[in-house]
């Protein structure tokens, strides 16, 4: 006998529920003017490259090589002598922009890549500055950029999570927190895969059953499918409607998420041209996903943090560079030959830089007033330097850009205005840039 009609069933019928409106807005998301990028790639260098002797040389160095940083530079604290890079660098492309040898395969697509000299963080801590990084405040726990992009944007594929982070060997410093949805539903949380494993049955644990092969499946989930209709057809709970499709797309990303990081389907040519390695599989993962419609995929370079060089910094960063240099040119020439770079935008980055002067001998601290990270494809400027920091690599002194103004600019680029895109939590307004921001418009193209 039919359940009476309650208050939930009162709702859910005349105005279909609250959360069902706000499902529906969410997936009714719309762009705010025409975006220049669908997808965003960023290759997240956790523990903070080098940019001075990455993409920012500073042959001043050599002059004070062993002798103390002029202390007009520097007044904060006490430092290492003067530390010139130990890599050389050579003009590349057309554009004739400085890259070191530690990144000569990337250096072959300069003139598509955009080299922002002049980033800035508040503090030269690997904890606020990831979170500054990944969600636009150093303390206060707030939405990661993908969790707001997938908020904004919705999803191009229903069967896919929307922003996926990949870090292999565990996770970097503050964990999950770097690609949290805080306050933002639970959905728009970035889905954390450990991609040092090559089979994708531990790629994505319980991808498949060991119990029952596929069409054993079907037939289960066709029979929990009847069962579930002849319940719901006595009683009128939007909950049970949402257990009923969650069911159905579970089995959807079972078998989507299982091909898109199957890499064997794709041809010898492609494996090899990204070469060997954790860092290329999971890069060559990246772009099937990213062509599947996931909004944002992080490629993190491995637990904990990596590229903290405070010492041996040669060694270190030679080793760490080689890891991606290959996948990340490999990804760049594969984009380009599918007609994906134009749409797609390309990010690489870690929390801060690294100082000129030298710490334990031959090692670099961290730096947070002037370091550099590099865009391409997705509507930015190729071939383009952009800003500066002064002649030892300190400080950033021309086109300074700020953390809130990079992720404004990123949000620009897809489409959306970062002072429109807000969520409404404990009565405010917040959005990813806080109460600033400015778009760098100098490197649109």
């Amino acid at each position: 006998m039919p359940l009476p009609l309650t208050r939930r069933d009162f709702l859910a019928r005349s105005g279909m529920g609250l959360a069902a409106l706000g499902l529906a807005d969410l997936q009714a998301a719309k762009p705010h003017h025409a975006p220049k990028a669908k997808r965003v790639i960023h290759f997240f260098l956790n523990g903070g490259p080098s940019h001075v002797d990455t993409f920012d040389p500073k042959p001043a160095l050599a002059r004070y090589a062993g002798k103390p940083v002029p202390s007009h530079r520097i007044t904060e604290r006490k430092t290492g002598a003067a530390f010139p890079s130990p890599f050389k660098f050579e003009r590349r492309g057309q554009s004739g922009i400085e890259v070191s040898e530690l990144f000569a395969k990337t250096a072959a697509h300069i003139d598509d890549i955009a080299v922002i000299r002049s980033m800035q963080a508040q503090v030269p801590n690997h904890e606020p500055s990831l979170m500054l990084m990944n969600c636009g405040d150093s303390i206060q726990p707030r939405p990661s950029l993908g969790a707001w992009l997938t908020y904004g944007l919705g999803s191009e594929n229903s069967n896919l999570p929307g922003f996926i982070a990949m870090c292999p060997g565990g996770m970097p410093i503050k964990g999950a927190e770097n690609w949290q949805a805080a306050f933002l539903p639970g959905a728009f949380q970035g889905t954390y895969v450990d991609s040092k494993h090559e089979a994708v049955d531990r790629l994505i644990e319980n991808i498949r059953s060991p119990h029952a092969d596929t069409s054993v499946q079907l037939r289960q989930l066709e029979l929990l499918r009847r069962i579930n209709a002849a319940h719901k057809a006595e009683r009128s709970d939007p909950r049970l409607e949402a257990r009923i499709q969650s069911f159905e797309l579970a089995f959807r990303m079972q078998m989507e998420a299982a091909d898109a990081f199957d890499v064997s389907q794709e041809p010898e040519h492609i494996r090899k041209m990204y070469g060997e390695g954790v860092h290329a599989r999971q890069t060559l993962i990246a772009r099937r996903l990213l062509e599947r419609g996931v909004r944002m995929v992080q490629l993190w370079h491995g637990a904990g943090q990596p590229w903290d060089n405070h010492d041996n910094i040669e060694t270190n960063h030679r080793k760490l560079s080689n890891d991606i240099d290959q996948p990340i040119a490999a990804l760049l020439s594969d984009l380009k030959a599918r007609g994906m770079l134009k749409d797609t935008l390309v990010v690489w980055a870690g929390e801060f830089g690294r100082t000129p002067y030298a710490q334990s001998g031959d090692g670099r601290d961290h730096n947070n007033k002037g370091y550099t990270i590099w865009m391409a494809g997705g509507g930015v400027k190729g071939g383009l330097r952009y800003g500066s920091t002064d002649e030892i690599g300190y400080r950033a002194v021309e086109n300074r850009l700020h953390i809130h103004d990079w992720h404004a600019t990123i949000l620009h680029l897809l489409g959306l205005d970062h002072t429109k895109l807000t969520y409404n939590h404990g009565g405010r307004n917040f959005r990813l840039t806080n109460v600033g921001g400015e778009v760098a418009t100098g490197i649109l193209a």
